[in-house]
């Protein structure tokens, strides 16, 4: 339509999102589908959480908040920082934001010129390069490899970098491959960095409670101090404590920048919902001990899940450090036919004869920038999740 923005001919709709919305519309029309596409625990919300929020409720916590957030709550996000990042941030260097998509969005909206390019490893989380693109930004992508783990080498680091970079976007661990880096990959990274001043980083921890193996997380401006005053480190409470739908993500990061990211936030939504940011300041300040029983779960459920798919034929999957997601490779299936007749030429090809033989709806790779490959989030019961790789593992077998 001639009167919609340029801009939208820059994005393309999330293709995460997309998945779930056609798994949805096949169980509608009485299909047996497993969905294995959101990045979304399937845990509730703790009880002393709900309850926080619900007590907010009884007070009269309804009125508007402060465009950062609650006192209470940004100050709790400091202690946290201190208290599990080493980071030392004041209440005013934090702000918290619808999600952390809307965290991501405003650092963008306010930092973005025409021509700035964004460093973004790939595979990557599918929203980082439209947001990018919409903020008038050039994303520039640099590949991983399935035999580094998909781990971004400080050498292809150090080749993307430009007179034009202003931001690099770090996921750890990563959606969509649960790749996370230890403090020895993260300081080899860092090291690049330093050599670059003009270069801003933007760290996405969102999914730092979710690591496995006795894997320790660590994040950029903890390992390297001397970036501290170029980093954003944007975190949420979404994965670990089960609340995506509370909608809260926070970050903390130079003052000039933080009140930027203010300034647009008081022009587009305000501050965040009330309630949610109650029950927010408890998941950061209660109980915390179901988080080591989720990883638990999580680990299990991974491991099932990549033995089950490395008996796959023609699957390849490596075992994540962390998240909920794997990533396997797809290649082997390339140029065989599926139970149709049609030929698998593509990625997406092959989770879409996928979905129609077997009714297992996964993402394929190349929606995240890397394939061939496909993403599964096991963030569902071991039982749905056994029985999908059992029907992956037949699909596989069926293709000759």
């Amino acid at each position: 339509m001639a009167f919609l923005a340029d801009a939208l001919s820059r994005v393309k709709p999330s293709a995460t999102i997309a998945v779930s919305q056609k798994a949805r519309e096949l169980k509608a029309k009485g299909r047996d589908v497993i969905s294995l596409g959101a990045g979304e625990p399937d845990f509730d919300t703790p009880d002393n959480i709900k309850k926080a929020a619900i007590d907010a409720i009884n007070r009269g916590e309804t009125k508007y908040t402060a465009v950062a957030g609650i006192i209470e709550l940004r100050e709790a996000i400091a202690r946290k920082f201190k208290r599990e990042n080493n980071l030392d941030y004041s209440a005013n260097q934090v702000i918290v934001g619808t999600g952390g998509k809307q965290i991501l969005f405003n650092a963008f909206m306010a930092t973005l010129n025409a021509g700035d390019e964004v460093v973004i490893p790939a595979p990557y989380w599918v929203s980082y390069p439209e947001m990018v693109a919409l903020c008038g930004g050039t994303p520039v992508f640099v590949a991983t490899t399935i035999e580094n783990q998909f781990k971004l080498q400080p050498g292809d680091l150090e080749a993307a970098i430009t007179a034009k970079t202003k931001w690099l976007i770090f996921n750890s661990p990563s959606n969509p491959t649960g790749a996370a880096y230890s403090r020895e990959e993260l300081k080899a990274l860092t090291d690049v960095l330093v050599r670059h001043p003009h270069v801003w980083i933007l760290t996405d921890d969102m999914y730092e409670h979710l690591t496995f193996d006795d894997f320790k997380f660590t994040t950029p401006a903890e390992v390297e101090p001397a970036l501290y005053d170029r980093t954003l480190t944007m975190n949420g409470v979404s994965k670990a404590y089960a609340m995506t739908g509370w909608r809260i993500g926070y970050a903390a990061g130079p003052l000039a920048l933080i009140k930027a990211m203010d300034m647009i936030q008081g022009q587009q939504t305000s501050g965040t919902n009330s309630i949610a940011q109650w029950a927010a300041l408890e998941a950061l300040e209660g109980p915390q001990d179901f988080i080591e029983d989720n990883k638990k779960i999580f680990q299990g459920r991974r491991d099932l899940v990549v033995s089950m798919l490395n008996q796959a034929k023609g699957i390849k999957c490596p075992t994540p450090e962390g998240a909920f997601y794997v990533y396997p490779s797809c290649e082997g299936l390339i140029g065989k036919t599926a139970p149709s007749g049609k030929v698998i030429e593509t990625d997406e090809d092959f989770v879409s004869e996928l979905l129609e033989s077997e009714g297992v709806a996964v993402v394929h790779g190349t929606a995240f920038g890397l394939g061939p490959n496909f993403r599964i989030s096991y963030a569902t019961s071991e039982t749905l999740l056994e029985e999908a790789c059992r029907r992956i593992q037949r699909f596989c077998a069926a293709c000759t």
